[in-house]
């Protein structure tokens, strides 16, 4: 691994849809850390969450890169292309395919709350580093999770993340910020076919593959 590499923060989500919360962490992440971009990984299945009232990928692709226009923010739905389904099987592929780059995990408190759920989640912890950024309601549910009881001890200042010398795996950045409060539950709420105006063909922000659209 080139560790000088690009540093890339990745954002793993179903993104149903995307909205200005995704775009504002993403933002906050990359000047707090010093991170070189980020990449929204938009999941064509999350193992958590229901089926039901998700949009096609290709929408939830559209949707996603019309909220990232004009940031370092790229796109990507390269699970679909890997053949990964949990998060631990996409970030050590991520890994070998792009060995000249440095990845962070990102994620909100309320991920770091049930994080102990997740498949090989300690296999998280050892592929890349992972920082976590606060989410109104969630903090004290965080704090005393089971994953935070176990990774707390690998916890580093922000500002060492560029250090070679603290480059050393597990490593924990906990991360203080206001985000925005809206939920894309409340968007799908109040617009449930928000998904029509996105129903197009896009391309891969990573890979620049095509994404097809789906059959109506």
């Amino acid at each position: 691994m080139n560790r000088d590499g690009p540093l890339t923060g990745l954002l793993g989500g179903s993104f149903n849809p995307a909205h200005r919360g995704h775009r504002r962490i993403s933002l906050f992440a990359l000047r707090r850390l010093g991170l070189d971009e980020v990449w929204w990984l938009v999941s064509p299945g999350n193992p958590l969450k229901p089926v039901e009232g998700m949009a096609p990928l290709s929408t939830r692709v559209a949707a996603a890169r019309d909220q990232a226009r004009r940031a370092p923010i790229r796109v990507t739905a390269i699970e679909r292309e890997l053949g990964t389904r949990f998060t631990v099987d996409t970030l050590r592929a991520l890994v070998r395919r792009y060995p000249e780059r440095r990845f962070v995990w990102l994620m909100g408190s309320d991920n770091l709350a049930q994080f102990h759920r997740w498949k090989d989640w300690r296999g998280i912890a050892a592929a890349m580093p992972i920082a976590v950024i606060a989410r109104p309601g969630y903090d004290a549910a965080a704090m005393a999770s089971p994953a935070m009881a176990w990774l707390g001890r690998y916890r580093r200042r922000p500002e060492t993340l560029k250090d070679p010398a603290r480059r050393s795996l597990p490593a924990l950045y906990l991360l203080r910020f206001d985000p925005d409060p809206r939920s894309a539950t409340v968007i799908r709420s109040a617009d449930p076919h928000w998904h029509r105006r996105f129903a197009v063909a896009t391309r891969d922000g990573v890979t620049h593959r095509p994404i097809p659209a789906d059959p109506a």
